[in-house]
């Protein structure tokens, strides 16, 4: 799993645009909290069950603590609620999938995502 860190509003916005890219199935957002045993052993799961690059899906991963306005946009842009750990899938600038907590598995994601 080859995940790329969420530190600006800047590059946030750089991800909706990419989302635009046919070649892409989306971008997955993954919002963390550091300081949350849930979150931590979420992301710990999903990095073992990741089975994408970023040729296909590729994959932000957000640190609440230091980020919390971030996650305020997120929420805000997409009108969702905030979760953590939460998991959107974003193509053409919209949210096409969210979930949270122990609802985030890869499994899931390739029944949404990949196999529709």
């Amino acid at each position: 799993m080859q995940f790329h860190n969420l530190d600006s509003e800047l590059l946030f916005n750089q991800i909706l645009i990419q989302s635009n890219s046919e070649e892409l199935k989306g971008i997955a957002i993954f919002k963390h909290s550091t300081r949350c045993s849930i979150s931590h052993a979420v992301w710990s799961k999903l990095q073992r069950q990741w089975l994408w690059d970023d040729s296909q899906l590729p994959i932000y991963y957000l640190d609440l603590l230091n980020y919390r306005s971030i996650s305020n946009q997120i929420a805000k842009h997409f009108s969702v609620e905030h979760q953590s750990p939460q998991i959107l899938i974003i193509k053409n600038g919209e949210c096409i999938y969210n979930t949270s907590h122990n609802g985030i598995l890869a499994s899931e994601i390739q029944e949404t995502i990949f196999d529709s």
